[in-house]
């Protein structure tokens, strides 16, 4: 199998940003993903670790992944992962202190049908601080919310059916 690195082919945008609660101008805690992602025949393997680029912690960050195309009815998906509806996936990711590197999270998923291409996109989100819900376990419906961290956006991955692995 050729190993491609992120060009022409594939898009990446990298956009960090997870703004840490406190005062406006305080400690921010930037979380970033790397890793690399192979789409083959509709199965997309997916590899990344958390990176959190800030100075400041991060006590409960889960990601939602989703894809550009609708994942097949059934999947099995490691431990700290949900499916969150038809094309997405949550990962909790567990606490992150300022400059710290997570664990590495390896996920394989079957997309319905083999599309040509599939683009990811990995989004920070927060879990409900009311305390009703646990971030990396709600799915549509669940008693706990989840909602966007503000100051940033998805950082994206497309991957082309080639067999290639892509970095990003």
């Amino acid at each position: 199998m050729r190993v491609a690195a992120v060009c022409g082919a594939a898009v990446v945008a990298a956009v960090f940003g997870m703004s840490a609660a406190g005062a406006v101008g305080g400690p921010e805690a930037d979380l970033a993903y790397h890793g690399s992602v192979d789409l083959a025949a509709g199965e997309v393997d997916v590899r990344f670790t958390p990176h959190n680029l800030g100075s400041a912690a991060v006590p409960d960050p889960t990601v939602r992944i989703s894809w550009s195309e609708p994942l097949a009815e059934k999947q099995a998906l490691p431990a700290g992962c949900v499916r969150a509806d038809d094309r997405a996936v949550t990962c909790r990711l567990g606490p992150l202190a300022a400059g710290e590197v997570g664990e590495r999270i390896g996920l394989r998923v079957r997309l319905q049908g083999a599309p040509s291409e599939v683009l990811l996109e990995f989004d920070t989100v927060a879990s409900d601080t009311t305390g009703s819900g646990t971030a990396g376990s709600n799915t549509a419906g669940s008693a706990g919310a989840m909602s966007e961290v503000p100051g940033g956006g998805p950082q994206r991955v497309l991957a082309l059916d080639t067999g290639d692995t892509y970095y990003f």
